[in-house]
């Protein structure tokens, strides 16, 4: 029993998901993450003439998601909190402002937050579904289901509604690796969904 309690505990700690105090005493530090769209563009396009203005919800998420805290799952029916490891905004309101430079360098749409008295054209609702680190094997895999909606403003009708699903493999079986996979699953929700709102215009 002692074993396999042992070996559990060096398993979770090369995991990044819980971490022992050194020698002196001294909790380790907490390291804070920035999550960065992994394929931004390289350069802006100039907003054409005539565009429709685009109000941008903020990204809401699950209770469990609407946290800087960075999430794992050792098995699907799981989910736990890295101990030392956090972001440095809850993932749903960067998700949003890396969504609104996405779709701002892309010239398509006037580009807004939603609220106030700004009247759009067209509204984009997104949701976090999952976002979190597999760690049911190592290295495990970042996990990140996107829903999106987007809603005609002038006419009150759902132009469309698509759920977007992206699984991309860690280098390296810890906090910073699930934190580097996470950028590029953002990257790649954020081309996915791009192209989506580009085949409904």
């Amino acid at each position: 029993m002692r074993r396999a309690l042992f070996v559990l505990a060096v398993a979770l700690s090369l995991g990044g998901c819980v971490n022992f105090a050194d020698p002196s005493g001294k909790s380790p530090e907490v390291v804070n993450y920035v999550l960065n769209d992994g394929t931004a563009l390289a350069s802006r396009t100039p907003v054409r003439a005539g565009a429709p203005l685009l109000l941008v919800l903020d990204t809401t998420a699950g209770g469990f998601y609407d946290t800087d805290q960075m999430v794992f799952a050792r098995s699907p029916a799981t989910r736990g909190y890295y101990q030392f490891a956090r972001w440095t905004d809850r993932p749903g309101k960067r998700f949003a402002e890396l969504m609104r430079a996405r779709l701002d360098g892309q010239g398509a749409y006037r580009v807004a937050a939603a609220g106030g008295y700004v009247l759009g054209d067209l509204l984009l609702d997104t949701e976090l579904i999952d976002f979190y680190h597999d760690a049911s094997s190592e290295p495990g895999t970042m996990r990140l289901v996107l829903r999106a909606e987007l809603i005609d403003l002038r006419q009150r009708t759902l132009l469309g509604r698509q759920t977007f699903e992206h699984t991309v493999p860690l280098a390296r079986f810890d906090a910073a690796g699930a934190a580097a996979a996470a950028d590029v699953a953002v990257g790649q929700a954020l081309d996915a969904l791009t192209a989506w709102l580009a085949s409904l215009r």
